[in-house]
This record gives structure tokens, sequence and C-alpha cells, in this order.
């Protein structure tokens, strides 16, 4: 989480394993695309500035976050596919529907990851404002999508070991 005390690209890159040889799949949302593609972008950059080869990342687009869950899956179902990085944005609105949707897709991504124990990681932007999800794709508090990519290879180098 973000927050005046922790920048979301904030790491002791010395605590970070070298991500050589791992097949990252990055599943991202098209809603919110200007919030989604900064995420990706994030993560993209930090999964190469960590040893994974650019060659070695899918990427697969879905029309909302909702969707996330079942394009992780499809990414989960490629063996080639070591983790999967979610990338959404789901804005709060007038009407309960971010809390369907947030609790829907939290409980599915956690779900796929382990149905295919693999590494599913949570990239999902959950603010009250644009502006919120500004500061946290890029923004003053850094890009989600880094913080992301850092627990892709966290993950996967704890699965490995």
């Amino acid at each position: 989480m973000s927050s005046s005390l922790k920048n979301l690209s904030d790491f002791n890159h010395t605590l970070i394993p070298n991500g050589k040889g791992m097949k990252v799949g990055l599943v991202v949302a098209e809603w919110n695309i200007e919030i989604t593609g900064a995420l990706r972008d994030g993560a993209i950059k930090t999964l190469v500035e960590n040893g994974v080869i650019e060659s070695d990342i899918t990427i697969k687009y879905v029309p909302g976050s909702f969707e996330l869950t079942l394009g992780a899956q499809f990414l989960c179902e490629n063996s080639s596919t070591d983790a999967v990085i979610a990338l959404g944005c789901v804005i709060q609105g007038e009407t309960r529907h971010f809390d369907f949707i947030c609790d829907a897709v939290a409980h599915g991504i956690t779900n796929v990851s382990l149905k295919y124990n693999k590494p599913v990681v949570f990239g999902v932007l959950t603010p009250n404002t644009l502006q919120q999800a500004q500061d946290r794709a890029g923004g003053k508090h850094g890009n989600k999508g880094d913080e992301a990519a850092v627990t892709a290879i966290k993950m996967l180098a704890l699965k490995n070991s």
C-alpha cells in the first residue's frame, strides 16, 4: 500500500532475486487504460531491470478488471508461463459496483494462483479518485506495476528455492 511513508517503487534492490529465465505473463485491463498502461510499462521496466528477458514477457489484454481472473487463468494454463501479473484499476464510484468488482477480482486471482500453483500477483489499484490512481501509476506514490513485478520475481524465487 502506498502512502506518504511508503513509495510503491522504492525497493532494496539487493534483496530482489535475479529474474533471468523467468517467464512472466501480464494480463492488463483496458478499462482505465491510461492508468493500466502506466502500470504495464512500470512492470515491464522493473522485470527487465531485474533480469527477466523481454521476450520472456507475454502481455494480454482484457476488457476490464473483472476479466483479469479469467485472463490470468488462460496465461496460467500456458505451461511456459511461470507467473502472472494482473493489472487493473477500479475507481470508487457512486454505486456498490466497485465493491463487487474488487471483491470478485481479489478472490478470483487468489483462486487461480492456488489452482495452478503459480504466483498470480494482484496489481489492481482500488483508489477513491482518478488522482489517487495517477499517484500510484507512476506519480508521487510510485508505480504499483513496479511493486507487482518485484512481487512476481520474489514469489517465483521462493517457489524455486
